[in-house]
């Protein structure tokens, strides 16, 4: 038996969609705390620590708000911290290079 009204097609398109966008908020974001987690450290490494420590600081702070989030099972909201927290790293990074470079 084939189906061939628009409608429930378009419907079971929709659905199956939604089925995997939902799909990915349900995920813990592995990938994403460990890629903030690695920018930290390489930060850490480069000296930003000394050179870049209010980024440096905000990152890890960030990194821990996403700790407590993954902790609730709030995925979202750990994905997004855990992103911030990797982009902070990558401020700071540059920013203790060039404090390295002037040297």
């Amino acid at each position: 038996m084939s189906v061939r009204n628009p409608a429930i097609i378009v419907a079971a398109t929709i659905l199956a969609t939604l089925l995997v966008v939902s799909a990915c908020e349900t995920a813990p974001p592995i990938q994403e705390m460990s890629d903030a987690r690695q920018a930290i450290a390489v930060a850490r490494e480069a000296g930003a620590a000394e050179k870049a420590s209010a980024e440096l600081r905000a990152a890890e702070l960030s990194l821990k708000r996403a700790e407590s989030e993954l902790a609730d099972r709030d995925y979202h909201e750990a994905r997004r911290e855990a992103l911030s927290a990797r982009e902070r790293a990558q401020a700071a990074l540059k920013l203790a290079e060039r404090e390295s470079d002037k040297y």
